[in-house]
C-alpha cells in the first residue's frame, strides 16, 4: 500500500505556513467584557433612575456597538514574505521582503507604519510583535530581504530600536526563567 505521511503542523485556516496573534482571542474576549460591563453600568443606572425605556435601551446598546468597535484589536497575521493586519471593516497586507519604509507614528500611542513596493501600507502595534515572536520572526527575516535586495531605504534605524527592545525582553524573560535576574 501507499505510504502515510504524517499531517502538517495546523495553523490558521489550515496554513502551516502562517504565524498569527496569539493573544487576539483574548483581547477580543476583554474588549467585550469591558463593553458589556459599560453598557450594563448604564442601563442599571438608567433603570435605578426609573427612566430606562425600550428606546433607550436600544440606544445604550448601539452606544455598546460603537464602544465594541473602539476597542476590538486588529487580528495580525504574517507568512513567508507578507504581513496582514485585518480591522473591522477591511484587511492591509503587505509584501515585508519588497518593503520601501518601516516608520514610527504617533507619540504615545505608537505604531509601525510599514509599505511596499507596490503601494501598499498597513499600521500595526509594536507591542503585537513583542508579543510574538513568530511574527516578529518573519518581519524580520522579511525586513532584510528588502534591505538585501535594495528596497528598504527608509527606517533601517526603526527596525534596530525595536529589534534591540525585544532581544532585551527575550534576554530578560530567559534570565529570570533561570533565575539570574
Amino acid at each position: 500500500m501507499g505510504r502515510r505521511t504524517a499531517p502538517a503542523a495546523a495553523s490558521h485556516a489550515g496554513r502551516p505556513d502562517t504565524a498569527v496573534d496569539r493573544h487576539w482571542r483574548a483581547d477580543v474576549r476583554r474588549a467585550v467584557h469591558y463593553t458589556l460591563a459599560f453598557v450594563g453600568l448604564l442601563m442599571m443606572l438608567d433603570w435605578g433612575e426609573g427612566s430606562l425605556t425600550l428606546p433607550r435601551a436600544a440606544l445604550w446598546a448601539v452606544l455598546g456597538v460603537g464602544v465594541l468597535a473602539v476597542f476590538l484589536p486588529s487580528r495580525v497575521t504574517a507568512g513567508d514574505g507578507w504581513l496582514a493586519v485585518r480591522g473591522l471593516v477591511r484587511e492591509r497586507r503587505v509584501r515585508i521582503d519588497a518593503l520601501v519604509s518601516v516608520r514610527r507614528s504617533g507619540g504615545i500611542a505608537a505604531h509601525l507604519v510599514l509599505r511596499d513596493t507596490h503601494g501598499r501600507w498597513l499600521e500595526l502595534d509594536p507591542r503585537v510583535l513583542e508579543a510574538n515572536p513568530l511574527i516578529w520572526h518573519l518581519l524580520d527575516a522579511g525586513a532584510r530581504r528588502s534591505l538585501a535586495s535594495g528596497t528598504l531605504r527608509h527606517g533601517t534605524q526603526v527596525l534596530q530600536e525595536l529589534t534591540d527592545r525585544i532581544d532585551g525582553q527575550e534576554a530578560r524573560a530567559v534570565l529570570t526563567a533561570s533565575g539570574l535576574l
